[in-house]
């Protein structure tokens, strides 16, 4: 009986913790709308400070799910490529650390109790090569970065590797989004295009990477000494 409720308890809270990450996200995309052009008007009000205080509303509203390349947008139509480009960055770096501390302090305990030798072979892999899955996962095309970020704090990735991988790895996509946004705003169409070749060309290299590692880790031997593909 005692065991069981050693059992039960990690899983409730990793359970409830999952189900607040489920709950704010349906809660911010029905009763949260945001839009480039309003956090825009809302940001310019603060003039020299609107850089450092859309640095923290950007990094909140990602924390709550809204989409990282609308606030990336909006960043551009706001500050320029440049400033928009750094702004953005920051915030997107500051999301990951706040996602990945929040996650250790409320669900990591909870995954090591449950994870079994495989999953915590896995774990550490993960831990010892954090800012390399990092960058991976910022490359890759249609990933929201906000769970995965979560889910790295569930596992141990240090916040040193988080906010390094994010750095490395969101600054091509977060470039795109900026410029696209100035763009827009300017109305200059060679930026316009720039920034969508950029897009492209990031989206590209995120798949490439990501199967080439796929791949290798399929091919890896096992801890018995065998390699994980079977013919």
């Amino acid at each position: 009986m005692c065991k069981a409720r050693g059992v039960q308890r990690p899983v409730l809270r990793l359970a409830g913790f999952v189900t607040a990450l489920g709950l704010i996200g349906l809660l911010t995309t029905l009763f949260l709308p945001i839009s480039a052009d309003g956090l825009r008007d809302r940001i310019e009000d603060f003039g020299l400070l609107a850089g450092p205080v859309f640095v923290v509303v950007s990094a909140l509203l990602a924390l709550v799910f809204v989409p990282g390349p609308l606030l990336s947008l909006a960043s551009g139509a706001l500050f320029g490529t440049f400033w928009g480009f750094t702004w953005g960055l920051i915030s997107s770096v500051l999301t990951a650390v706040l996602a990945l501390l929040l996650a250790r302090r409320a669900g990591q305990q909870a995954v090591e109790e449950l994870s079994g030798e495989r999953t915590q072979a896995l774990i550490e892999l993960a831990r010892k090569h954090g800012t390399l899955a990092v960058v991976v996962q910022r490359l890759l095309p249609g990933i929201p970065d906000a769970p995965l970020s979560y889910a790295f704090g569930l596992i141990g990735v240090r916040s040193h590797q988080i906010a390094l991988g994010t750095l490395i790895g969101s600054a091509p996509r977060a470039f795109a989004y900026t410029a696209l946004g100035s763009a827009a705003t300017s109305g200059n169409r060679t930026l316009a295009i720039v920034a969508i070749g950029v897009g492209v060309a990031v989206s590209v290299l995120g798949v490439v990477v990501g199967a080439l590692l796929t791949r290798k880790h399929r091919r890896a031997p096992t801890p018995e000494g065998e390699e994980t593909t079977k013919s």
